[in-house]
């Protein structure tokens, strides 16, 4: 593979501490964004509905300069954070705008006309390129806000685009989206493969034998939130006792959810460290989710985001990344003779008639998942593959999105 230079969109989180009064500054700004993107999809509306004009993001923009010129509370917010808000509210439109002709060619989706927010649900408000920096170590000083007590871990690196000011759960977060302009690193172990599957009893068989266990973090914290959620039940509705509850409900979630993230990036990096070619079978999630008696169990076991994070992890280590059809009956067929092998969902293990092969069901399939196999058994070229320096890249953070579904509307087109 040529060298060639590699741009990474690299996202940098840390904790912030406000004090009490640039906590009362920022709430406020949020308030104000949410006001104004109120305020500019009630006008949008307004107009395609007097004299048919689709305002375009550069329309919206000179909308604001003549409300900040009628009331100068708007001037107490930070100019790009508004215009970031017309940004929002044009992205919002087209993506309406792709679900209603998604949905007319056939696509089982809602459409989602963009809503009215409250301010209750507006957390964030985005400083394009300017309106930050850092003072020091452990101060960043933000517009109209002040010096920020600041928790870094570790500097950005590359050049800083966006800085995102948000809230979760009563906790102050900055998220930096930084640029990184990189070579085409070189894999130490490029020629090694790995195949991956995926399941609930075993979270990852790869194609060695070794075993990712599941660590079934929903499961462990299930008892005490099914407990806080009777408790926020019977508070009443609007009072303090009821925001106490459930902030402590949002924190048990929270927790669930950072445990999980923590496992998927040490097995990912593991992952993507030790093989320089991962296949995978291209799974389509939501159509499992629709399963009740297993959607629990499949959302908390969070197979979209350990691909997804095995993915990038993998193209910037210099390897290469490759999804094989969604449809190829991998664990059905043998991974020696390649027959065809009916199995139930309850036969863990796979016994082939015709060569002899008795293994365990997992290993089969992970077996049958390597690079070299999907290659091999690639039918209509449903395979897609991504390797650092490729156009197809970046394609790898929409893997649970659209990579699936073109997958079926190819084979559909095929039959």
């Amino acid at each position: 593979m040529c060298m060639v230079n590699v741009t990474i969109i690299k996202m940098y989180n840390y904790r912030i501490y406000p004090f009490k009064n640039q906590q009362r500054i920022l709430h406020h700004q949020l308030d104000l964004a949410c006001d104004m993107y109120n305020n500019l999809l009630d006008i949008k509306q307004e107009r395609w509905m007097e004299i048919n004009q689709n305002l375009t993001k550069t329309d919206l923009n000179n909308i604001i300069v003549e409300l900040k010129a009628d009331n100068p509370k708007w001037r107490e917010i930070h100019s790009q954070v508004l215009q970031n808000v017309s940004d929002r509210l044009s992205n919002a439109f087209e993506n309406f705008f792709r679900r209603v002709k998604e949905k007319k060619a056939g696509k089982r989706i809602k459409v989602g006309y963009p809503r009215f927010k409250k301010p209750v649900n507006y957390k964030s408000i985005t400083y394009p390129q300017s309106g930050f920096h850092f003072v020091s170590d452990k101060k960043l000083y933000i517009s109209n806000i002040g010096d920020v007590p600041i928790v870094l871990n570790r500097m950005p690196k590359g050049k800083v685009k966006t800085m995102t000011v948000k809230i979760k759960n009563d906790k102050w977060h900055v998220c930096f989206s930084c640029i990184i302009e990189q070579k085409n690193p070189k894999h130490p172990y490029k020629n090694k493969e790995v195949g991956i599957d995926m399941g609930l009893t075993k979270f990852a068989h790869l194609s060695d034998d070794t075993i990712i266990k599941n660590k079934r973090f929903l499961k462990q914290k299930e008892k005490r939130m099914k407990r806080l959620q009777r408790r926020l039940s019977r508070k009443k509705k609007g009072s303090h006792n009821q925001y106490k509850n459930k902030l402590l409900l949002a924190i048990e979630h929270e927790k669930v959810a950072d445990r999980r993230h923590d496992f998927q990036h040490k097995a990912s990096r593991y992952i993507a460290d030790t093989y320089g070619q991962i296949g995978v079978e291209g799974l389509n999630i939501n159509g499992m989710l629709k399963n009740h008696h297993l959607a629990k169990h499949i959302a908390d076991a969070g197979w979209g985001g350990f691909l997804q994070k095995t993915c990038y992890k993998a193209v910037s280590a210099g390897g290469m990344f490759i999804v094989g059809d969604p449809f190829a009956p991998s664990t059905q067929q043998c991974s020696s003779c390649s027959a065809y092998i009916k199995k139930q969902l309850n036969e863990r293990i796979h016994s082939c008639p015709i060569c002899g092969l008795k293994l365990d069901r997992d290993l089969n399939a992970s077996i049958n998942r390597k690079p070299s196999n999907i290659l091999k058994n690639d039918r209509a070229g449903q395979v897609r593959i991504y390797a650092c320096g490729d156009s197809t890249s970046t394609l790898c953070t929409k893997y649970n999105a659209s990579g699936v579904d073109e997958a079926k509307n190819h084979q559909r087109q095929s039959h």
